[in-house]
């Protein structure tokens, strides 16, 4: 899909507020209405648009603790990165995770309400993730910026 000028002012104004109105972006984009619409489903139908989200404050939540943690496989075969990736999609402490060059094969990144919160995520699950050979953690001391917002 093809993405213009307009586009990108749509997909700027829409990422800063996901929940406002049309005629909200529309005004930012330079549009009127209906073409901002039409332009925003096709957006959408498009792929470029794969959903919203609302930002949680995550020590209002009591999820203070953020671990990076770099895993290692023992296998590398197929079966077995597609049911570790399968695993870390379906478990909720973990908020990200990405396949990596490198020393490491993933890096995650897992909330928690405190480090022993942690320390038991990681002797009970994380440890026990298909194929992990390894955990390296370490702890996020402060968030210095936490955005779902694409420099477009």
């Amino acid at each position: 899909m093809k993405i213009d000028d307009t586009d990108r002012r749509i997909l700027r104004a829409w990422q800063k507020n996901p929940g406002a109105p049309i005629s909200e972006i529309s005004s930012e984009a330079g549009l009127s209405h209906t073409p901002c619409w039409r332009r925003m489903r096709k957006l959408k139908e498009g792929g470029v648009v794969i959903g919203q989200a609302i930002l949680l404050d995550p020590a209002a939540l009591d999820l203070s603790v953020s671990v990076f943690a770099q895993l290692r496989l023992k296998e590398h075969d197929e079966k077995t990165l597609i049911a570790f990736e399968k695993a870390t999609r379906e478990c909720p402490q973990i908020v990200e995770s990405f396949s990596m060059s490198g020393d490491s094969d993933y890096l995650i990144r897992v909330v928690a309400t405190s480090i022993a919160d942690y320390e038991s995520f990681l002797k009970k699950t994380l440890l026990h993730l298909p194929g992990v050979a390894s955990v390296n953690s370490s702890f996020a001391l402060k968030c210095i910026k936490l955005t779902t917002e694409l420099p477009i």
